[in-house]
């Protein structure tokens, strides 16, 4: 499962969607099963780390990792005044993926973006080949006969009750300060890396014109107004990775998922909090990604 060689990704392009341009980069042969990585609040593409996209890639998946508006090299909007909302990203995955002419993908949604491939697969079933959700939560009601989810852990309330000053968007190592205490916040039993967030944070600001722009996807709506949606509409194989350490949304919003969504399959990420996949859960993540993604696309 690791993989012999290493594949490098290609060059870095704008693609336009819409009014925007969105910034996507590929690893691997484009004849192989397509897989879309759709990241989470403020998180460019830097954050699906160049070694698990090889990976991926190594073992016969088609990757393709993009920039979310506003962050990367992606379309800005002006600083705390963004004139989108969140159905406007949901519609750039829709329209990357005609841009790029796939008719279908799998798609991989992390946090925010699991939110947003579940809106994709329930509204558009016919282009997800296959959907998995990383650290995320029911995007649609789960119904009144079922348990009530766990909030967030009492020492994460406690961190969001208190004030939080932003970092200087200007200055490069007070932005990579600030997601390394992010990490903190939100990981689980698995020790951070500060070296790795380090590389990962400091690429991803030298990589963007506007860093401060990230932060207006904290300002968006939910995403979801366009139509009532429903977790059984989607038909998509499902594959549920969920952090049994997840602070944000605790391990039984995953169990949600895995109940609401007809087939899918449930997979602990023992240790994990709610991020990012760290390095030492890669080989786990990536056993049950390759057989997953296996399904022809269109």
């Amino acid at each position: 499962m690791n993989g012999t060689a290493e594949v490098r990704p290609e060059a870095e392009r704008l693609v336009r969607v819409g009014e925007v341009e969105i910034c996507t980069q590929t690893f691997g042969a484009t004849a192989d099963p397509p897989i879309l990585l759709i990241g989470g609040a403020e998180a460019s593409m830097d954050w699906w780390e160049d070694g698990f996209c090889s990976r991926l890639a190594a073992a016969g998946r088609y990757v393709v990792r993009f920039d979310t508006r506003d962050t990367g090299r992606s379309t800005t909007f002006p600083v705390g005044a963004p004139t989108y909302g969140g159905e406007d990203l949901i519609a750039d995955v829709v329209g990357l993926l005609d841009a790029l002419g796939r008719g279908s993908a799998h798609l991989v949604g992390v946090s925010m973006g699991g939110g947003m491939a579940q809106t994709i697969a329930a509204r558009h079933p016919g282009r997800v080949a296959s959907l998995t959700l990383i650290a995320t939560s029911p995007a649609a009601p789960v119904g009144p006969d079922r348990p009530e989810l766990p909030p967030m852990s009492d020492e994460l309330a406690r961190k969001f009750a208190e004030p939080q000053p932003g970092p200087d968007w200007s200055d490069r190592e007070s932005v990579i300060s600030y997601f390394i205490a992010g990490e903190h916040t939100f990981a689980g039993a698995i020790p951070v890396d500060e070296q790795r967030v380090r590389r990962v944070a400091g690429r991803a600001f030298d990589r963007s014109p506007v860093p401060a722009a990230a932060a207006n996807h904290w300002l968006l709506d939910d995403g979801n107004e366009e139509a009532p949606l429903s977790l059984g509409d989607i038909t998509a194989p499902t594959l549920v990775l969920h952090g049994t350490h997840d602070p944000l949304f605790p391990y039984a919003h995953g169990e949600a998922l895995a109940r609401e969504i007809p087939g899918a399959r449930l997979v602990p990420l023992q240790g994990m909090g709610h991020q990012m996949p760290p390095p030492e859960l890669w080989d786990t993540v990536i056993a049950e990604l390759v057989p997953h993604t296996g399904g022809a696309a269109r």
